[in-house]
């Protein structure tokens, strides 16, 4: 019963390892006819996004989707598509996330502003908190004695 347990148990530990252990290998390496083909795809997949992966370039991925992508820019840039042509394609089929650098127009104003939104309203926040708390600590105009008396209480030292 206790050898049981302990195969149970280095299966149950070897299992991540396992699905971990699973790469997935491209079935057919992408075969170039000359230097500038490869430079070309190399340089327009490193500009594409993989669509599962979210993080990673589509040259960089090992998803199956990827060397599916992978495969079918080669074929795009084999019909003579240039590479915004490429992009275009890519981008109807799976929309601006598929770009690294999304095009800047009305559906992707807040990628490209939301941030600095988000640091503008960050600051106005600590702007105005620090500025409440200063005048209720040196009891400023407008403060009443009650409320500066009940930032003594909140206060624990």
């Amino acid at each position: 019963m206790r050898r049981r347990w302990q195969l149970m148990w280095v299966l149950v530990l070897l299992l991540p390892a396992l699905a971990f252990a699973q790469a997935v290998r491209d079935p057919s390496p992408m075969q170039f006819t000359d230097q500038a083909e490869a430079d070309r795809f190399h340089d327009l997949a490193g500009e594409l996004r993989c669509v599962k992966c979210q993080n990673q370039s589509l040259a960089d991925s090992n998803a199956a989707i990827a060397q599916d992508l992978r495969h079918e820019v080669l074929a795009l840039m084999r019909q003579g598509k240039s590479n915004p042509e490429v992009k275009e394609y890519l981008v109807a089929r799976y929309g601006e996330f598929v770009l690294y650098r999304p095009r800047m127009d009305t559906k992707t104003w807040l990628l490209w502003f939301g941030p600095a939104l988000v640091l503008l309203a960050g600051a106005i926040v600590v702007v105005n908190v620090v500025r409440r708390h200063s005048r209720l600590a040196a009891g400023g105009p407008g403060d009443s004695p009650k409320a500066t008396a009940a930032v003594d209480e909140d206060q624990e030292w």
